[in-house]
């Protein structure tokens, strides 16, 4: 008789299970990391370690690891005698608020984070992952680059996991967290993905470091002062979020991925429960001045309108006279684009264009209703504006808002003069629903401006000119510019008080929320860039 699967002679059930043992001691050696003197200098730097960092991100106990025993195989350069289990990158999947998100974190205390061919096969494995099960994919960054050791082969690494960057886009949401350094090449990743986070006095990203610039340029400049968090936040526009800590930018990007749907081909996920109104409707009325003139803090009216209030602002410090938000109206994610007239008078210029068009294709890409709250006296004038392609960065927001197919509603507040109302989602490029408050004021241009092209020999001819062009502004506001033109002409569907707004916009989404449209065939658009 046969017996299949003899156990060898010499290896008894007890030494089974010791070397089952050892085996698990390597595995829980690749989990427990470099050791416990990396782990203080980490927490030196006022960094956390990347386990930590995937503890926060994710529900607990839900992280699940990939290759958590791989290793390089490079030899030189003392490679061959430090070969440390993740190479210095943790990859794996998990849960937020249960629902599937997948993650690749740095760790700085191997090889400082750099990236290395096995460090760069992991990657790509996970981001493959991601793709092929419509998820979400989360970067927690913190490291020196390529493995200048490894050479072409690192570079090559960079390669792959821009091409998958570029794949992903619009498929499934990106979200870049740079909780360490980030240079040359490697800050192109974050760069192709949906969103950038990042922590105050511990994380930069730049091309070329302070060193490169002192030597080139003769510039003395930090690594913050190049690269920080808040330079990106403020200046670049590269940074769409900027925090103090690790703990709450984590918290941050796991409230960001509750308002996302998984994938393009899904909804956002939408909250069941009492109607949560953010205000009465009736403090509308004192937020916003009818004088035309008179600022006012646009984020104040996006709280009166949100369910409690609550909003998540994309690029908050960045290009500040237009508003870009995620929100939810009756539990459903909205994108909110929104003048802001407390800075700049809320007109539309060079930075304001670049950061709406942006994320009208994000909300656009991933279902998500776009709804958009005029408030704009035109273009910012101006030579540098000009020859700084006005023109052709403002053309970006006009492409976006006439390539999106996902329901638009539009609601001018006050004023909305020239090509910017236009530009703003205006009925004309195809918003599905348009509404104005009775203050609301729609013309080439304000009056006064009017009045002079128009009535200027006229005013040039009276004997009191002051007092003819008075006449001549009230004349043409009487005429042109009354609540109800638009209206009578079939630009505008309806004008509602301001103190039923958020009822009217749930209406209304709820109206739109099966619509379908389709776009020609093609390849894909040539957007002006």
């Amino acid at each position: 008789m046969t017996v299949l699967h003899e156990r060898p002679a010499g290896l008894p059930v007890s030494d089974a299970r010791g070397r089952v043992a050892e085996l698990m001691g390597m595995r829980e050696q690749a989990v427990a990391g470099p050791g416990e003197k990396a782990t203080e200098a980490q927490h030196a730097k006022g960094k956390l370690t990347a386990r930590e960092r995937i503890g926060l991100l994710l529900d607990p106990g839900s992280f699940n690891e990939v290759e958590q025993l791989r290793r390089h195989r490079a030899t030189g350069f003392g490679l061959e005698t430090k070969r440390p289990y993740t190479d210095g990158v943790i990859t794996g999947w998990g849960t937020v608020e249960g629902r599937t998100v997948f993650v690749y974190a740095h760790d700085f205390r191997i090889f400082g984070g750099a990236l290395g061919e096995a460090h760069a096969t992991k990657i790509h494995k996970i981001m493959d992952m991601a793709l092929a099960a419509g998820a979400p994919l989360v970067s927690l960054n913190d490291g020196a680059g390529a493995r200048i050791q490894e050479g072409v082969s690192a570079l090559a690494g960079y390669g792959g996991i821009f091409q998958r960057n570029t794949k992903a886009s619009g498929v499934i949401p990106q979200i870049s967290v740079m909780l360490g350094p980030c240079a040359g090449g490697a800050a192109y990743s974050p760069a192709l993905t949906d969103f950038v986070f990042m922590v105050r006095d511990t994380s930069q990203m730049f091309i070329t470091g302070p060193d490169v610039v002192r030597a080139v340029t003769g510039e003395e400049i930090t690594q913050n002062g190049l690269g920080g968090a808040d330079v990106h936040a403020e200046t670049s526009g590269v940074c769409h979020f900027a925090y103090d800590d690790e703990e709450t930018c984590l918290a941050e990007v796991r409230y960001l991925l509750s308002l996302l749907p998984a994938n393009n081909r899904e909804m956002p996920p939408a909250v069941t429960g009492p109607d949560a109104v953010g205000g009465s409707g009736d403090a509308l009325l004192d937020l916003v001045p009818v004088d035309g003139n008179r600022p006012y803090d646009m984020t104040k009216v996006i709280e009166e309108i949100v369910d409690d209030g609550d909003y998540l602002e994309v690029h908050e410090r960045w290009a500040r006279n237009i508003v870009c938000a995620l929100a939810r109206l009756d539990g459903h994610t909205v994108g909110i684009v929104a003048n802001q007239p407390q800075s700049l008078a809320g007109v539309l210029d060079i930075g304001a264009s670049e950061k709406a068009a942006r994320f009208v294709q994000f909300c656009d890409a991933f279902n998500i209703p776009i709804v958009t709250l005029l408030d704009v006296p035109g273009f910012l004038p101006g030579v540098d504006q000009e020859h700084g392609g006005i023109i052709r960065h403002g053309a970006k927001l006009l492409y976006a808002y006439c390539n999106a197919t996902v329901p638009r509603i539009s609601l001018i507040l006050r004023k909305a003069y020239g090509g910017a109302y236009i530009v703003m989602d205006s009925q004309s490029i195809g918003a599905d629903l348009t509404y104005a408050w009775p203050t609301n004021e729609i013309a080439v241009m304000g009056a006064e401006g009017a009045a002079n092209v128009i009535f200027r020999r006229q005013i040039a001819a009276a004997e009191d000119p002051e007092a003819m062009r008075a006449r001549m502004v009230k004349e043409y506001k009487a005429e042109l510019m009354h609540p109800y033109y638009a209206a009578e002409r079939g630009l505008v569907d309806d004008v509602i008080d301001p103190a039923e707004t958020r009822e009217v916009l749930i209406r209304s989404l709820a109206m739109l929320r099966n619509k379908h449209a389709d776009l020609p065939s093609r390849k894909h658009g040539n957007p002006p860039q």
